[in-house]
């Protein structure tokens, strides 16, 4: 359920009526109709509703903002705009893009990262098994590939969950550093600093994490080795106190 508190934080004392309506139905119960729509979807129809009456306010970026952690990438929402200017108005998509600027700006500032592979997109169907903020770019698509290769790029401080990779027989994980500086650690063992060229090969079974140094951005590949009756369990994150003895 989407939560929302902007309506009684701002009008609560002069109209809570509108407030109640706005956070709790508007909010509280239309846009937490995922089984209809997707909160990426919503955000898209609303976005484009408020350009079409010229709303380009701060009503705009806020849910330009929304669009964005609802997985909204940036090449996406500069295709939405181009395509909504030509039925919006030119001088309403100029608005929403300088706003829209400002709102991807880390998104723009980061694409020189990820190495030869590039940066990817956010990482939002796995943000929960992170710390941070990580991207991904699949090179190969599982679908006719029998390999699965992505880039997958964190952000200074970001890392993954204690995971473990299951199979019955192979399976198990590579990893290739394309740039920046990395740590990886198996439980039980001293975390290994990494850095471009380095190569991890993670048996099957084994619980680890790995991620970024504090001060650099990092880019691995990460290379699914086949197995019989592979899966990914996620674990718990990896907690600041064990990140920070790295770092010291």
């Amino acid at each position: 359920m989407v939560k929302q508190t902007a309506g009684r934080d701002a009008l609560n004392d002069f109209a809570p009526k509108f407030a109640q309506l706005n956070d709790d139905v508007l909010f509280g119960e239309v846009w937490s109709r995922e089984d209809k729509l997707s909160l990426k979807t919503r955000s898209i129809v609303t976005i484009t509703s408020l350009i079409s009456k010229g709303i380009v306010d701060h009503s705009l970026k806020y849910h330009l903002t929304t669009a964005r952690k609802n997985g909204v990438t940036k090449t996406e929402m500069a295709e939405i705009l181009t395509h909504v200017a030509f039925y919006a108005g030119w001088p309403n998509a100029w608005a929403a893009f300088h706003m829209a600027k400002e709102v991807y700006a880390d998104d723009c500032a980061a694409q020189e990262h990820g190495g030869l592979f590039g940066q990817g997109d956010p990482n939002t169907a796995y943000a929960k098994y992170f710390v941070g903020n990580s991207y991904l770019k699949p090179l190969t698509d599982p679908k006719t590939a029998s390999v699965f290769i992505a880039n997958v790029t964190f952000e200074p401080r970001c890392r993954n969950n204690w995971h473990i990779h299951h199979a019955t027989s192979g399976g198990g994980q590579i990893l290739i550093c394309v740039d920046g500086e990395g740590w990886y650690q198996e439980e039980g063992k001293p975390a290994r600093s990494l850095k471009p060229g380095d190569v991890v090969t993670i048996p099957a079974e084994i619980k680890h994490w790995h991620g970024a140094k504090a001060d650099s951005w990092f880019s691995h590949l990460a290379v699914e080795c086949p197995g019989e009756n592979t899966s990914n369990e996620w674990l718990e994150a990896v907690t600041d106190e064990i990140y920070n003895q790295l770092e010291a």
